[in-house]
Protein backbone atom coordinates (compact mmCIF):
# COMPACT_ATOMS: atom_id res chain seq x y z
CA UNK A 1 0.00 0.00 0.00
CA UNK A 2 3.05 2.37 0.90
CA UNK A 3 4.44 1.56 -2.62
CA UNK A 4 1.10 2.16 -4.55
CA UNK A 5 0.64 5.37 -2.77
CA UNK A 6 3.92 6.65 -3.32
CA UNK A 7 3.58 5.94 -7.07
CA UNK A 8 0.51 7.59 -7.21
CA UNK A 9 1.58 11.59 -6.18
CA UNK A 10 3.51 12.83 -9.49
CA UNK A 11 5.42 15.20 -7.51
CA UNK A 12 7.21 11.64 -6.04
CA UNK A 13 7.42 10.10 -9.12
CA UNK A 14 9.20 13.15 -10.62
CA UNK A 15 11.55 13.29 -7.43
CA UNK A 16 12.00 9.71 -8.53
CA UNK A 17 13.04 10.23 -12.15
CA UNK A 18 15.51 13.35 -11.62
CA UNK A 19 16.81 11.32 -8.88
CA UNK A 20 17.90 8.86 -11.11
CA UNK A 21 18.93 10.87 -13.58
CA UNK A 22 21.17 13.01 -11.06
CA UNK A 23 22.49 9.20 -9.91
CA UNK A 24 23.59 8.57 -13.94
CA UNK A 25 25.01 12.07 -14.24
CA UNK A 26 26.86 12.13 -11.30
CA UNK A 27 28.29 8.67 -12.47
CA UNK A 28 29.47 9.92 -16.24
CA UNK A 29 31.28 12.60 -14.64
CA UNK A 30 33.36 11.10 -11.90
CA UNK A 31 34.06 7.88 -14.42
CA UNK A 32 35.03 10.29 -17.50
CA UNK A 33 37.32 12.06 -14.97
CA UNK A 34 38.74 9.01 -13.70
CA UNK A 35 39.09 8.15 -17.53
CA UNK A 36 41.10 11.36 -18.09
CA UNK A 37 43.64 10.81 -14.94
CA UNK A 38 43.46 6.83 -16.62
CA UNK A 39 44.79 8.74 -20.16
CA UNK A 40 47.12 11.26 -18.71
CA UNK A 41 48.73 8.00 -16.87
CA UNK A 42 49.24 6.15 -19.62
CA UNK A 43 50.72 8.95 -21.89
CA UNK A 44 53.18 10.11 -19.07
CA UNK A 45 54.76 6.31 -17.87
CA UNK A 46 54.42 4.85 -21.95
CA UNK A 47 54.45 7.90 -23.94
CA UNK A 48 58.31 8.74 -23.82
CA UNK A 49 59.40 5.09 -23.72
CA UNK A 50 57.19 4.31 -26.90
CA UNK A 51 58.57 7.69 -28.70
CA UNK A 52 61.98 6.71 -27.81
CA UNK A 53 61.81 2.81 -28.49
CA UNK A 54 62.76 2.34 -24.98
CA UNK A 55 60.80 -0.42 -23.98
CA UNK A 56 63.57 -1.19 -21.35
CA UNK A 57 61.99 1.62 -19.39
CA UNK A 58 58.41 -0.50 -18.93
CA UNK A 59 60.66 -2.29 -15.96
CA UNK A 60 59.86 0.45 -13.73
CA UNK A 61 56.58 -0.98 -13.33
CA UNK A 62 55.83 -2.85 -10.47
CA UNK A 63 53.20 -5.00 -11.31
CA UNK A 64 53.77 -5.19 -15.15
CA UNK A 65 54.11 -8.92 -15.61
CA UNK A 66 54.46 -9.06 -19.59
CA UNK A 67 55.55 -5.90 -20.68
CA UNK A 68 58.56 -5.44 -21.24
CA UNK A 69 60.22 -8.88 -21.90
CA UNK A 70 64.48 -8.81 -22.93
CA UNK A 71 65.46 -9.91 -26.39
CA UNK A 72 61.53 -10.04 -27.76
CA UNK A 73 61.77 -7.65 -29.97
CA UNK A 74 58.57 -8.40 -31.68
CA UNK A 75 56.83 -9.09 -28.41
CA UNK A 76 57.90 -5.30 -27.23
CA UNK A 77 56.31 -3.59 -30.14
CA UNK A 78 53.18 -5.54 -30.26
CA UNK A 79 52.25 -4.66 -26.43
CA UNK A 80 53.78 -0.49 -27.49
CA UNK A 81 51.00 -1.16 -30.00
CA UNK A 82 48.64 -2.25 -27.65
CA UNK A 83 49.03 0.18 -25.30
CA UNK A 84 48.61 3.20 -27.88
CA UNK A 85 45.62 1.14 -28.82
CA UNK A 86 44.53 1.73 -25.36
CA UNK A 87 44.99 5.42 -25.38
CA UNK A 88 43.38 5.94 -28.53
CA UNK A 89 40.34 4.13 -27.17
CA UNK A 90 39.77 5.24 -23.66
CA UNK A 91 40.44 9.19 -24.91
CA UNK A 92 37.81 8.70 -28.24
CA UNK A 93 35.46 6.60 -25.86
CA UNK A 94 34.67 9.19 -23.38
CA UNK A 95 34.49 11.51 -26.10
CA UNK A 96 31.13 9.47 -27.07
CA UNK A 97 29.70 9.37 -23.89
CA UNK A 98 29.65 13.05 -23.70
CA UNK A 99 25.60 14.18 -24.88
CA UNK A 100 26.62 17.57 -26.18
CA UNK A 101 28.96 16.18 -28.36
CA UNK A 102 26.19 13.93 -29.95
CA UNK A 103 23.66 16.94 -29.99
CA UNK A 104 26.31 19.00 -31.61
CA UNK A 105 28.94 17.35 -33.51
CA UNK A 106 26.73 14.58 -34.92
CA UNK A 107 29.32 14.26 -37.40
CA UNK A 108 32.45 14.00 -35.28
CA UNK A 109 30.41 11.61 -33.16
CA UNK A 110 30.15 9.37 -35.73
CA UNK A 111 33.64 9.22 -37.09
CA UNK A 112 35.18 8.88 -33.59
CA UNK A 113 32.55 6.23 -32.80
CA UNK A 114 34.25 4.31 -36.29
CA UNK A 115 38.02 5.22 -34.50
CA UNK A 116 36.57 3.92 -31.08
CA UNK A 117 35.10 0.42 -32.20
CA UNK A 118 38.40 -0.37 -34.61
CA UNK A 119 40.43 0.30 -31.94
CA UNK A 120 38.70 -1.82 -29.30
CA UNK A 121 38.49 -4.58 -32.07
CA UNK A 122 42.20 -3.88 -32.85
CA UNK A 123 43.39 -3.84 -29.08
CA UNK A 124 40.84 -7.12 -27.92
CA UNK A 125 42.54 -9.08 -30.70
CA UNK A 126 45.73 -8.09 -29.53
CA UNK A 127 45.14 -8.83 -25.72
CA UNK A 128 44.27 -12.31 -26.43
CA UNK A 129 47.38 -12.71 -28.54
CA UNK A 130 49.38 -11.29 -25.85
CA UNK A 131 47.63 -13.34 -23.00
CA UNK A 132 48.01 -16.69 -25.14
CA UNK A 133 50.65 -16.40 -27.63
CA UNK A 134 53.30 -14.51 -26.48
CA UNK A 135 56.07 -16.01 -24.50
CA UNK A 136 55.56 -14.78 -20.65
CA UNK A 137 58.94 -13.41 -19.47
CA UNK A 138 61.97 -15.11 -17.81
CA UNK A 139 61.08 -16.70 -14.73
CA UNK A 140 57.17 -15.22 -14.64
CA UNK A 141 54.75 -17.22 -13.63
CA UNK A 142 51.51 -18.23 -15.15
CA UNK A 143 47.97 -17.18 -14.07
CA UNK A 144 45.51 -19.11 -15.54
CA UNK A 145 42.72 -17.39 -14.14
CA UNK A 146 43.56 -14.08 -14.78
CA UNK A 147 44.43 -15.44 -18.36
CA UNK A 148 40.79 -16.83 -18.39
CA UNK A 149 39.38 -13.47 -17.12
CA UNK A 150 41.03 -11.44 -20.15
CA UNK A 151 40.16 -14.03 -22.43
CA UNK A 152 36.19 -13.61 -21.21
CA UNK A 153 36.60 -9.89 -21.10
CA UNK A 154 38.49 -9.88 -25.08
CA UNK A 155 35.63 -12.19 -26.45
CA UNK A 156 32.85 -9.60 -25.01
CA UNK A 157 34.71 -6.56 -26.33
CA UNK A 158 34.25 -8.21 -30.04
CA UNK A 159 30.84 -9.37 -29.51
CA UNK A 160 29.50 -6.17 -27.81
CA UNK A 161 31.48 -4.23 -30.33
CA UNK A 162 29.75 -6.04 -33.31
CA UNK A 163 26.40 -5.44 -32.13
CA UNK A 164 27.17 -1.84 -31.83
CA UNK A 165 27.95 -1.71 -34.89
CA UNK A 166 24.93 -4.10 -36.48
CA UNK A 167 22.67 -1.80 -34.69
CA UNK A 168 23.39 1.87 -36.15
CA UNK A 169 23.35 0.02 -39.28
CA UNK A 170 19.84 -1.04 -38.80
CA UNK A 171 19.57 2.66 -37.65
CA UNK A 172 18.14 1.45 -34.16
CA UNK A 173 19.72 4.34 -32.29
CA UNK A 174 18.36 3.48 -28.70
CA UNK A 175 20.15 -0.29 -29.13
CA UNK A 176 23.16 1.06 -30.44
CA UNK A 177 23.73 3.42 -27.69
CA UNK A 178 22.95 1.08 -25.42
CA UNK A 179 25.33 -1.68 -27.22
CA UNK A 180 28.00 0.67 -27.61
CA UNK A 181 27.39 1.74 -23.73
CA UNK A 182 28.03 -2.04 -22.67
CA UNK A 183 30.92 -1.99 -25.46
CA UNK A 184 32.53 0.77 -23.61
CA UNK A 185 32.67 -0.77 -19.87
CA UNK A 186 34.07 -4.25 -20.54
CA UNK A 187 36.68 -2.40 -23.24
CA UNK A 188 37.35 -0.34 -19.36
CA UNK A 189 37.67 -3.66 -17.84
CA UNK A 190 41.24 -3.01 -17.28
CA UNK A 191 40.33 0.92 -15.88
CA UNK A 192 37.81 -1.19 -13.56
CA UNK A 193 40.26 -3.78 -12.27
CA UNK A 194 42.53 -1.06 -10.53
CA UNK A 195 39.92 0.99 -9.57
CA UNK A 196 38.21 -1.44 -7.84
CA UNK A 197 41.41 -2.91 -6.16
CA UNK A 198 42.10 0.40 -5.28
CA UNK A 199 38.78 0.70 -3.66
CA UNK A 200 38.37 -2.50 -1.89
CA UNK A 201 41.82 -2.21 -0.22
CA UNK A 202 41.32 0.97 0.87
CA UNK A 203 37.32 0.21 2.39
CA UNK A 204 38.54 -3.53 3.84
CA UNK A 205 42.13 -2.05 4.96
CA UNK A 206 43.60 -4.74 2.31
CA UNK A 207 41.27 -7.43 3.42
CA UNK A 208 41.93 -10.83 1.05
CA UNK A 209 43.87 -8.83 -1.54
CA UNK A 210 44.81 -11.83 -3.43
CA UNK A 211 41.37 -13.68 -3.65
CA UNK A 212 39.80 -10.28 -4.08
CA UNK A 213 42.30 -9.59 -6.72
CA UNK A 214 41.48 -13.05 -8.38
CA UNK A 215 37.72 -12.68 -8.32
CA UNK A 216 37.91 -9.28 -9.65
CA UNK A 217 39.26 -10.09 -12.68
CA UNK A 218 36.19 -11.00 -13.82
CA UNK A 219 33.90 -8.80 -11.80
CA UNK A 220 35.69 -6.20 -13.68
CA UNK A 221 33.20 -6.23 -16.43
CA UNK A 222 30.71 -8.25 -14.92
CA UNK A 223 29.57 -5.77 -12.31
CA UNK A 224 29.56 -2.67 -14.29
CA UNK A 225 27.37 -4.16 -16.72
CA UNK A 226 25.19 -5.78 -13.90
CA UNK A 227 24.67 -2.09 -12.86
CA UNK A 228 23.87 -1.05 -16.43
CA UNK A 229 21.42 -3.63 -16.72
CA UNK A 230 19.82 -2.48 -13.05
CA UNK A 231 19.63 1.25 -13.98
CA UNK A 232 18.27 0.13 -17.61
CA UNK A 233 15.29 -1.55 -15.54
CA UNK A 234 14.91 1.27 -13.21
CA UNK A 235 14.82 3.89 -16.08
CA UNK A 236 12.07 1.95 -17.41
CA UNK A 237 9.92 1.06 -14.41
CA UNK A 238 7.06 3.09 -13.62
CA UNK A 239 7.88 2.14 -9.62
CA UNK A 240 9.14 5.34 -7.86
CA UNK A 241 10.49 3.06 -5.34
CA UNK A 242 12.64 1.25 -7.70
CA UNK A 243 14.05 4.44 -9.34
CA UNK A 244 14.93 6.05 -5.92
CA UNK A 245 16.54 2.40 -4.85
CA UNK A 246 19.03 2.54 -7.80
CA UNK A 247 19.44 6.32 -7.82
CA UNK A 248 20.91 5.61 -4.47
CA UNK A 249 22.79 2.75 -5.11
CA UNK A 250 24.21 4.09 -7.73
CA UNK A 251 25.41 7.27 -6.13
CA UNK A 252 27.50 4.79 -3.16
CA UNK A 253 28.91 2.82 -6.21
CA UNK A 254 29.96 6.04 -7.83
CA UNK A 255 31.57 7.50 -4.16
CA UNK A 256 33.49 3.83 -4.20
CA UNK A 257 34.78 4.85 -7.74
CA UNK A 258 35.71 8.00 -7.23
CA UNK A 259 37.97 6.96 -4.05
CA UNK A 260 39.66 4.21 -6.16
CA UNK A 261 40.27 6.63 -8.67
CA UNK A 262 42.11 8.80 -6.34
CA UNK A 263 43.97 6.16 -4.81
CA UNK A 264 44.90 4.92 -7.73
CA UNK A 265 46.30 7.78 -9.03
CA UNK A 266 48.68 8.26 -5.91
CA UNK A 267 49.48 4.80 -5.28
CA UNK A 268 49.92 3.21 -8.52
CA UNK A 269 49.84 5.67 -11.43
CA UNK A 270 51.06 8.90 -10.36
CA UNK A 271 54.72 7.29 -8.83
CA UNK A 272 55.56 6.19 -12.62
CA UNK A 273 54.98 9.89 -14.54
Amino acid sequence: MADAALNSAPHTRNFAKRALAAAGATWFVVALLGQWVFVYYIAGFYGHSIATGNFAEWARHPSLITGYVAGDGAGNLFFAAHIVLAFVLTFSGALQLVPQVRKHAIAFHRWNGRVFLAATLAAAIGGLWLVWLRAPPAGGSENHVNDTAITINGVLIIAFAVLAWRAVRRKDIAAHQNWAMRTYLVTNGVWFLRVGVMAWAISTQGLAMDTFFAAWGFGSYVVPLLVFEAYLHAKRSDNAVVKVAMAGGLFALTALMGAGIVWAYLIMWGPLI
